[in-house]
């Protein structure tokens, strides 16, 4: 049985170090996966396991009566943190709801297992693609002759913009997440925005209960010091503030720019000594293929947010008023590809000849129409005549869960002997009619 918990206060104790809750995919479970959760009173289906960690265990899951799904985060019944972890960001997200660019927390409730342990849970907005996901897969490695390619100008401002509108609104409310990095930044297809998960370590500044805060390559100077002292069991003289957050995003930018994972670098001897000269170095390597004013307006917004002095590092409110906010971008194929939305864009299926005539036109936009509902529920479909967009069918689905499936199923397929290329599309430009001319 499973019931919506009372109010509870997080406990002043010592938090476990930093986790990365790791994707299982291809890797063996530690533990039984449940198969079912009993939640408010009605039975939700385990589809997968999205990642587990130290304390918990994150899971896909679908409503028995509907096609709704969402994530539930298990915290372990033992002596892992799982509590701890528990009450701390069961606080932080139900005193921080409401911001578009924050996971949204469904509820709370305890998973009573048939082996008579209960577990706390969090019922929360399943969310897709992680930045750490997007550095895999949008990222080409280097290749003899060409620049290390990092992600497209389109790409790193939104991100940017979309976190920094998340930290000044969180940092408002007077709270420091304290573990800013690649996999806890995940983009919401429906909402088509990126948004700030996992508040296990987050506190109120000034009222740190948490000695190990950040992950090893995204910890600012200040935390990496307060994080020696306590492993040394010597008392800090102050608790580290909203500063640290920004600086974990600038590394985090400066690994979407370039292309390269930088825990090694900012590590090393040379960064201590001279991080403003890399830094440099690697925006000069890329500046080839980007244009480049927004280029300079990237690595000045970037170094603001990496000074040593916290102090002296930007805030969340000023980065937003960074000149690079004001340049418009258009975003590459590839973009397209990684980003799920309920917009569906197929390309290399319509001859230009058939635009013409005007009987085999609508013909054609019976036929298409017919196989895209075999994949979910089409709310539109649009064949533009002439450019841009000429040519290329644009497909809008009820939600991103049907056209994610129609991507899956119709990539690679061949119309009268064509492989079909399906990629995302924007829905707010789409509903707007502004078709973008993507960068190659």
């Amino acid at each position: 049985m499973a019931h919506c918990g009372s109010p509870e206060t997080s406990p002043k104790v010592q938090a476990p170090r930093p986790e990365s809750i790791e994707p299982t995919q291809g890797s063996v479970d530690r533990s039984i996966k449940p198969v079912l959760f009993e939640i408010f009173g009605e039975i939700w289906t385990v589809q997968s396991r999205l990642g587990q960690g130290v304390s918990a265990s994150v899971y896909r899951v679908s409503s028995g009566r509907a096609t709704t799904t969402a994530a539930v985060k298990e915290f372990q019944a033992d002596t892992h943190g799982g509590d701890y972890g528990y009450h701390k960001e069961r606080s932080v997200l139900e005193n921080i709801q409401g911001h578009k660019n924050i996971v949204t927390l469904y509820g709370v409730f305890t998973n009573h297992s048939c082996m008579g342990v209960a577990t706390r849970c969090l019922l929360l907005e399943l969310l897709d693609v992680s930045v750490s996901d997007l550095l895999v897969r949008g990222s080409s490695g280097t290749q003899v002759g060409r620049p290390q390619q990092g992600h497209s100008m389109w790409l790193v401002q939104h991100c940017a913009k979309d976190i920094l509108m998340a930290l000044a609104f969180l940092h408002r409310e007077g709270y420091v997440h304290a573990d800013l990095k690649p996999r806890n930044i995940l983009w919401s297809a429906d909402d088509e925005g990126f948004k700030l998960i996992d508040f296990g370590l987050s506190f109120k500044e000034g009222n740190q209960d948490v000695k190990y805060i950040q992950t090893d390559g995204y910890r600012a100077p200040e935390a990496e010091l307060q994080n020696s002292l306590a492993q040394a069991g010597v008392e800090g003289d102050s608790s580290c503030t909203t500063a640290v957050d920004m600086w974990s995003l600038g590394i985090i930018l400066l690994e979407m720019f370039s292309g390269i994972k930088l825990k090694d670098t900012v590590r090393s001897q040379e960064w201590k000594d001279n991080s403003t000269a890399i830094v440099d170095h690697i925006f000069a390597s890329n500046s080839v293929v980007c244009p480049a004013i927004p280029v300079y307006h990237l690595r000045d917004l970037i170094k603001s947010m990496l000074l040593n002095d916290p102090k002296q590092r930007c805030t969340a409110e000023t980065a937003l008023l960074s000149p690079f906010f004001s340049i418009p971008f258009a975003p590459r194929i590839e973009d397209l590809v990684l980003l799920p939305t309920p917009v569906l864009r197929l390309l290399n299926l319509i001859d230009d000849s058939h635009l013409h005539n005007e009987e085999e036109y609508e013909d054609i936009l019976e036929d298409m129409k017919e196989e895209c509902q075999k994949y979910g529920s089409v709310v539109s479909l649009l064949i533009p005549k002439e450019n841009p967009g000429k040519g290329q069918v644009f497909v809008e689905y009820a939600n991103s869960s049907d056209s994610k499936e129609a991507q899956r199923l119709l990539t690679g397929r061949t119309f009268d002997g064509k492989f079909v290329v399906a990629t995302f599309y924007p829905l707010s430009a789409y509903k707007r009619g502004y078709l973008y001319q993507t960068v190659q």
